[in-house]
């Protein structure tokens, strides 16, 4: 079955006074038909802006290489009207900070009901229903009186719901939901998380789920790749990566994620050294000042994504000289 989102070989680039910063590096994945994929990295490794490259959303100072193909139709290049029809119909993304996401000064009824005006013609009375349904669907209590209000007078979590259930007002393919979970306490988090799952299972959508925290995207996420300075590192199937690491980026971040089970802890540990400064230039693997593995090799020939053959047979792929053992 082919892919609903391809890309391949994307490079982002930022246009500077003093030079171009390059943030997403040949970086190529599939997503394919109601799949969930997880992509996790720390700030400032690529995973938002690959996925704003797609949607069309960068910056004016933007340059994008390689191919971004959405059921087939290439994305890169493409007409603005096509391209804002395909964003309301049928790709959607839901933001980090639905505050700034969300008009301040039109009702959430009017938001809500313009995307089904503007993409599916519906009439400002059958769209105000729809939105109604739409809300009583993720979860937003009173419905009816949510769609009178701003958006400063709902909570963080009621935004974030809104936010959802805009996106799958026109019953998209494919659903992008970047650090959804973003300043929301511990509980509506968790709450955030359960509302994407039963959504991916009622509307049978692709999910890609950006995070910074591999805990998030445990629980959801059919397969995972790690992004490190605008790169693709590792990927596997979830439970695979999970156990197994295979790429010491991606043991080192799982060492990061507290433990119910585990001793007390006096401090939680954490991943030494800092990433590669924007625009910098990388002769060998983008991770190693930060390696415990690293060696001569390392520093001077970048490690390239390869496939990797572990006993049980879930193939991953990880871009590692020296690998952890299985």
């Amino acid at each position: 079955m082919s892919p609903v989102l391809s890309i391949v070989d994307l490079t982002v680039s930022f246009a500077q006074p003093n030079g171009s910063i390059c943030a997403v590096r040949e970086v190529s994945l599939g997503v394919a038909a109601r799949e969930c994929v997880g992509i996790v990295g720390e700030s400032g490794s690529g995973k938002t802006q690959a996925f704003m490259a797609a949607m069309g959303l960068l910056a004016a100072n933007a340059a994008v290489q390689g191919s971004v193909r959405f059921e087939g139709e290439e994305l890169l290049g493409l007409d603005r009207e096509r391209l804002n029809h395909m964003r309301g119909a049928k790709l959607a993304m839901i933001f980090q900070d639905p505050m700034s996401s969300l008009t301040p000064h039109l009702k959430i009824g009017t938001q809500l009901a313009e995307v089904l005006v503007c993409h599916a013609g519906q009439s400002w009375h059958e769209a105000r229903l729809a939105a109604r349904r739409m809300l009583e669907r993720v979860r937003v209590p009173e419905a009816e009186r949510r769609l009178n209000q701003y958006p400063h007078e709902l909570s963080g979590g009621l935004r974030q719901r809104v936010m959802i259930g805009m996106s799958l007002l026109c019953d998209p393919k494919l659903v992008i939901a970047d650090e959804p979970t973003t300043a929301l306490d511990v509980t509506v988090q968790a709450q955030i998380m359960d509302l994407l799952s039963a959504m991916r299972r009622e509307f049978g959508m692709a999910l890609v789920l950006i995070s910074h925290d591999l805990g998030v995207v445990a629980n959801l996420c059919d397969r995972i790749l790690v992004m490190y300075a605008g790169r693709i590192v590792e990927s596997a199937a979830t439970l695979e990566l999970l156990q197994h690491p295979r790429h010491p980026y991606t043991a080192e971040l799982l060492k990061c994620i507290p433990s119910l089970s585990g001793p007390p802890l006096e401090r939680l540990p954490t991943l030494a050294g800092q990433p590669p400064q924007p625009g910098a230039t990388i002769a060998g693997c983008a991770f190693a000042p930060r390696c415990p593995r690293a060696a001569a090799r390392c520093w001077t020939e970048r490690p390239l994504l390869e496939d990797s053959d572990p006993a049980d047979g879930q193939v991953g792929r990880v871009a590692c000289h020296f690998p952890l053992p299985q």
